[in-house]
């Protein structure tokens, strides 16, 4: 049985550091040298502020490109996690096989652990796309933690893999051991599903840019819910929300095979997330952070969490 112990308010604040150009919708190396020079210092500013402790995922590829975007996060006591090998659309893990699933993760997680010096327990998809392989890659290879599954996230349509995310409608809210063959279910395995809060839209940088009216509104919400049922908050954001670049792109580029993943999860999609990018981002987030300061929530890493639970 899981059991916690301690009842204090508790707020996960994760990081998705990648390569994704959200100015030109494609992937960059010059984004992750902006990631590295930009993004992270604004981040890592602002959690200094309000003495927050973070969990941050990488990408194998930008850690490999960079190390230092690794090694600049460790004298702040936050976590290396694995965010995946690449972040390149076809080779999402609900793309790929058990075993290529254990490659991508066997190769990410050394990286990453060769650069900081620590084990890395801790999982997010890109995209969060995940399949009925994922739990069992992820024992497989020594992750303890994932974070892929946003429950009663309505706007998965606007993001790729949507088909599969409608399980996330039925996904627990509180933490939970999953199933062996899916994230988004209780079960016997060895890995605890940390979900990102969402209630209709989820709670993340996105949604704080797009509009923060509707993030507020949402964390209300879930800070509520927080408070009366004990459950964790988890909020999403990446670095590269935070950089300027230059916009070169002339044509939005197709990652979707039908006309209407098209239109939804390339152009309007790419549209809606160009708004407050760069320096407008910095102080809506410090809002956040402000927030959940006040509310007295303690700012825990995931596995630092992990730790909290104990069988019985």
């Amino acid at each position: 049985m899981l059991m916690e112990k301690t009842n204090t308010n508790v707020c996960f604040i994760t990081n998705d550091v990648e390569t994704t150009s959200l100015w030109n919708h494609c992937l960059s190396d010059k984004t992750g040298e902006k990631v590295l020079k930009e993004g992270m210092p604004r981040l890592l500013e602002a959690y200094k502020e309000f003495g927050v402790k973070s969990t941050f995922f990488f990408t194998g590829y930008i850690a490999k490109l960079f190390p230092e975007v690794v090694r600049m996060i460790m004298p702040y006591g936050h976590e290396v996690g694995c965010h995946g090998l690449t972040h390149e659309s076809d080779k999402a893990f609900d793309r790929l096989s058990l075993n290529d699933q254990v490659a991508h993760l066997s190769e990410s997680k050394k990286i990453l652990e060769d650069i900081s010096g620590k084990q890395v327990i801790s999982f997010r998809a890109p995209a969060l796309r995940v399949n009925s392989f994922t739990p069992k890659a992820l024992e497989k290879t020594g992750f303890l933690i994932d974070s892929s599954v946003a429950p009663q996230r309505l706007d998965m349509f606007l993001s790729f893999g949507a088909k599969a995310k409608l399980k996330w409608l039925f996904a627990p809210r509180s933490p939970y051991f999953t199933k062996t063959d899916n994230l988004a279910r209780k079960g016997d395995s060895n890995i605890l599903e940390i979900p990102v809060s969402s209630f209709g839209v989820p709670y993340t940088g996105t949604v704080m840019r797009i509009s923060p009216t509707l993030l507020n509104i949402t964390r209300c919400f879930l800070s509520f819910e927080s408070m009366v049922f004990k459950r964790p908050l988890l909020f999403l954001i990446h670095p590269n929300e935070l950089i300027n670049e230059e916009i070169v792109i002339k044509n939005i580029k197709r990652r979707s095979n039908s006309y209407v993943g098209y239109l939804l999860g390339d152009k309007l999609r790419y549209n809606l997330k160009l708004k407050n990018l760069g320096a407008a981002a910095q102080p809506l987030l410090k809002e956040q952070l402000s927030y959940l300061k006040n509310k007295n929530y303690s700012f825990q890493t995931l596995e630092n969490y992990y730790q909290t639970f104990v069988y019985k």
